[in-house]
């Protein structure tokens, strides 16, 4: 059987943002926990990934074929792009994409914007106008259970997407791998 021919998608910076962004959040997360005095620094070095993975996305870097999937003029589309693709994964007849699906751009995006209001709140916690704020906090709270929310959502698309399409993506994430695109693929 001849080997399917592989694409560059991702860099080895953007899937170091990726996974550095999951070890914080759990570091974050197990620092409520077991791991006093944790939280807050790991909190901060999400922050810190995120607003480098915008920087990313926004800069647009496209070398070689890799990160053209990692801008976001590429990996958001509009509204009724991410309907069409609703309709046709609804049917069972969505397209394979070499980057992010339409869905997988937008959960991408909201997943950058929830880490940077958990970010953002638990800083405001730290300062003296907001120490021991209830609202504040209460915020922060509904923050971290809709990430978790979130990444239970991209979790399962990524399951769904990898059996579907017959593609392991956690794999893709891991060596910045992808089957070349079939003529009926998006790009």
């Amino acid at each position: 059987m001849a080997s399917v021919p592989a694409l560059k998608v991702w860099s080895a910076a953007v899937r170091l943002l990726h996974w550095g962004l999951v070890a914080s959040l759990a570091a974050a997360t197990l620092g409520l926990w077991w791991l006093g005095g944790l939280h807050q620094p790991a909190g901060y070095v999400a922050l810190a990934i995120v607003l480098s993975r915008l920087l990313w996305g926004v800069r647009g870097r496209a070398r070689a074929g890799y990160d053209n999937y990692a801008c976001f003029a590429q990996l958001v589309r509009p509204p009724q792009a991410t309907l069409a693709y609703l309709r046709l994964l609804l049917l069972s007849r969505e397209p394979r994409y070499v980057g992010h699906n339409p869905l997988g751009g937008w959960m991408v995006l909201a997943l950058l914007a929830c880490v940077t209001g958990l970010g953002l709140t638990g800083w405001l916690y730290t300062t003296d106008a907001y120490w021991g704020d209830a609202t504040v906090e209460r915020v922060h709270r509904a923050l971290a259970w809709g990430l978790l929310a979130l990444v239970v959502l991209h979790v399962c698309g990524v399951v769904y997407t990898s059996l579907r399409h017959r593609e392991n993506l956690i794999r893709a994430m891991l060596t910045g791998r992808k089957r070349a695109p079939a003529p009926h693929d998006e790009v």
